[in-house]
């Protein structure tokens, strides 16, 4: 029986970097960061309802290439907010590189609203505010 979303791996080119961004500024919790024997810094970072497993080779990594409409892949990193308006401001403000301003979502069943920005090796990370029926 499934119990729950555990977490996404990916690798990315810095790890001091990527913490500063996803627990500086969106807010995850570091739960676990070590360097492995070959030199392989690894990091768990908590959401609330799932994780990302990031890796940091010691030669660092390229940056990050947007999957295509007609590609199998991970498109983006989805995470909800109360306010995507507030949390934009506060990123722009950052200096954080911006895909896509807020607006409604498409899906407004699921969402409300909706805004893209990228992480410090261009991962679309898409904020988000659930719809109405789906508070909670």
């Amino acid at each position: 029986m499934l119990k729950s979303f555990e977490h996404v791996g990916m690798t990315v080119s810095d790890m001091d970097r990527t913490v500063d961004f996803y627990c500086g500024l969106l807010g995850l919790n570091l739960a676990l960061r070590k360097t492995m024997a070959n030199g392989m810094q690894v990091a768990f970072l908590d959401a609330g309802g799932g994780m990302l497993e990031v890796f940091a080779p010691p030669g660092g990594a390229s940056r990050a290439v947007d999957v295509p409409d007609d590609t199998a892949g991970v498109r983006h990193l989805t995470f909800c907010f109360d306010n995507v308006d507030e949390t934009f401001a506060r990123l722009e403000q950052a200096g954080v590189e911006i895909k896509e301003r807020p607006r409604f979502a498409v899906h407004s069943e699921m969402l409300n609203r909706i805004a893209f920005v990228r992480d410090p090796d261009g991962i679309i990370v898409e904020l988000a505010e659930r719809s109405q029926k789906r508070q909670g």
